[in-house]
């Protein structure tokens, strides 16, 4: 693993249904929210032993599915990737929100098993692991699941379920968003559905009211009900989680009368420092014998309806209280608070590498092997990056496919974590021709991303900021918003860019000596690479990238090292 020097700027607030209550320390043993910042979206969990792990939705990103460790429940470890190869996913083609979409994880008899829908290519799959660390196993398609969101029950006798979200009756929808969570028997020797599949609900917690979109079940058994949690209302503004239960796994299941058990759809827009699209949650029952949920969040920096976030969707962590027989997140609160009590207060360590709060995290890319945080855009096929060839650099060859395709560009991203943020980086790289570009990349996908790069206009060395096209309207991939001339003196020297993120506004600059910035340009608007105008289901990336704009070169970029600071108000 590469040396990381991080900096946890440890603070913790206290927010009541009203708002900003009371600071709160590291003695008073509080922990922030969300416990997954940046975009880690439908998490899902489980606990073995005294252990927890967790997985998040990646996408089009590369490698899929981040394996997460913790034994207190709040500081997390990443240990793996469940998808790290290329034989296990290809992404070749795939636009950047579809791929890999919720997966579940579950545990039984010594064996790890995590079920998931590659949405645009082979559908529902099971992959299992010894250790959830990896390696996993090939995917074991499921060409009878016609849905998405799988998850898996095992019963204590060893019978297995599949259960995942589908169409409507007969495939004949009442309604626009019209679905059903359907069950499958499961044969875990074979990793095969077996028999026809039942419905366990048919559109919702009350069809009569047309509720859209119920997804990501998971089925777990409590005293004598089998609960059955969803998601309801979308991804946007009006997300929840509901509840069911039955006296048998196959159902009948009745709906909670008090439906929804998790929301923010009802509370003021205008609220400060709001958290909203809540839902896709997963319930786990610590050592303690408490309840626990795990749901994603969004926090929008603008007092708007639906609000503007460019962080997308996290993961944040909430109490359960059981009441009347029937679980309830976040029970003492309207809204989803920014900290609580630790759960395991007398295992809580901080993280090496912090996902919550304010931190600084750097990459100075001197070990053997890139660093498991950063991500690729697709798959790669080929090896285009090199960590030997000259030590304390990352070496990245200009590639002609560019991150406004569908294929694998030169881009290497770690997720924007704050709303509040800058990424750096400084390097060394003489372009030859106007094609030839490399930079940092702020990116929320193909058509919504700003470009800070170094290239050359009339024969001179340049610093340029682009700004991404819809390909749709314009043949250009994009339009140069800003451009510098290097001078002489500076042209043979390590170029530093960074990327200052506030919110609504990004700032752009570079330079030439540590801690010496020139401004390029700023007050760019930031709402260009929020979910709500770029949509689908992703969030931003500060990358690294080099590309030839379609054209064969032999060049390469040489990067220094990467910085990220995030600095947001609510936890100072």
């Amino acid at each position: 693993m590469n040396r990381m020097v991080t900096m946890l700027l440890i603070s913790a607030l206290f927010v009541s249904a009203c708002g900003v209550k009371k600071m709160k320390t590291a003695t008073d043993q509080y922990f922030t929210n969300p416990i997954l910042a940046g975009f880690y979206p439908d998490p899902s969990i489980c606990r073995v032993g005294d252990d927890f792990y967790l997985v998040t939705s990646t996408f089009a990103y590369f490698p899929g599915i981040p394996v997460f460790h913790s034994r207190d429940l709040v500081n997390w470890k990443l240990i793996g990737h469940v998808l790290d190869r290329a034989e296990q996913l290809d992404l070749e083609g795939l636009g950047l929100s579809r791929g890999i979409f919720a997966p579940a994880i579950a545990y039984h008899d010594g064996l790890f098993y995590l079920t998931c829908t590659l949405v645009d290519g082979g559908g529902n799959f099971v992959v299992t692991a010894e250790d959830p660390a990896g390696p996993w196993s090939k995917p074991a398609w499921q060409p009878e699941v016609d849905g998405i969101d799988p998850s898996l029950f095992f019963e204590k006798d060893g019978q297995a379920y599949f259960v995942y979200n589908s169409v409507a009756p007969d495939n004949a929808p009442l309604y626009d968003g019209h679905r059903t969570i359907r069950l499958f028997y499961f044969d875990k020797e074979r990793l095969r559905v077996t028999g026809d599949n039942m419905i366990l609900v048919n559109g919702g917690t009350d069809i009569s009211k047309k509720p859209i979109w119920i997804e990501a079940p998971h089925i777990f058994k409590k005293d004598e009900y089998y609960y059955l949690i969803c998601a309801e209302g979308g991804t946007s503004w009006q997300h929840s989680e509901v509840v069911f239960r039955s006296e048998k796994v196959t159902g009948p299941y009745i709906p909670y009368e008090k439906n929804p058990i998790l929301t923010q759809r009802h509370l003021d827009p205008n609220r400060p420092n709001p958290v909203t699209c809540t839902g896709h949650a997963d319930l786990v029952e610590i050592p303690t014998g408490d309840w626990w949920a795990v749901f994603l969040g969004c926090r929008p920096y603008l007092p708007e309806y639906e609000g503007f976030f460019n962080t997308g969707r996290e993961t944040f962590l909430a109490p359960v209280k059981w009441i009347d027989g029937w679980p309830v997140i976040n029970p003492d609160f309207e809204e989803v608070q920014y900290s609580y009590p630790l759960p395991l207060p007398e295992r809580t360590k901080k993280a090496q590498v912090p996902y919550s709060g304010n931190f600084t995290l750097r990459d100075d890319f001197d070990s053997a092997r890139l660093d498991p945080h950063w991500a690729f855009l697709r798959t790669p096929h080929e090896k285009w990056y090199d960590l030997a060839d000259r030590p304390g650099f990352v070496k990245i060859r200009l590639l002609p496919e560019t991150c406004s395709g569908k294929s694998n560009p030169a881009f290497i991203g770690r997720r924007q974590q704050h709303l509040k943020a800058f990424a750096a980086t400084a390097l060394d790289f003489q372009p030859q021709t106007e094609n030839e570009k490399a930079g940092l990349l702020a990116f929320q996908n193909e058509t919504y991303f700003y470009f800070l790069c170094k290239s050359v206009e009339d024969g001179a060395p340049v610093v340029q900021l682009f700004q991404s096209n819809d390909q749709k309207e314009s043949r250009q991939p994009m339009t140069l918003l800003a451009s510098q001339k290097i001078d002489a003196k500076s042209a043979g020297t390590l170029l530093r860019l960074r990327i200052v993120a506030d919110g609504a506004d990004y700032s752009f600059y570079y330079g030439f000596k540590p801690g010496k910035w020139q401004l390029l340009i700023d007050n760019v608007d930031g709402r260009f690479l929020s979910t709500r105008i770029a949509g689908g289901f992703v969030g931003s990336m500060f990358a690294l990238y080099a590309t030839s704009l379609g054209e064969t070169t032999d060049q390469s970029a040489w990067f220094d090292w990467y910085e990220y600071r995030g600095d947001d108000d609510i936890y100072k």
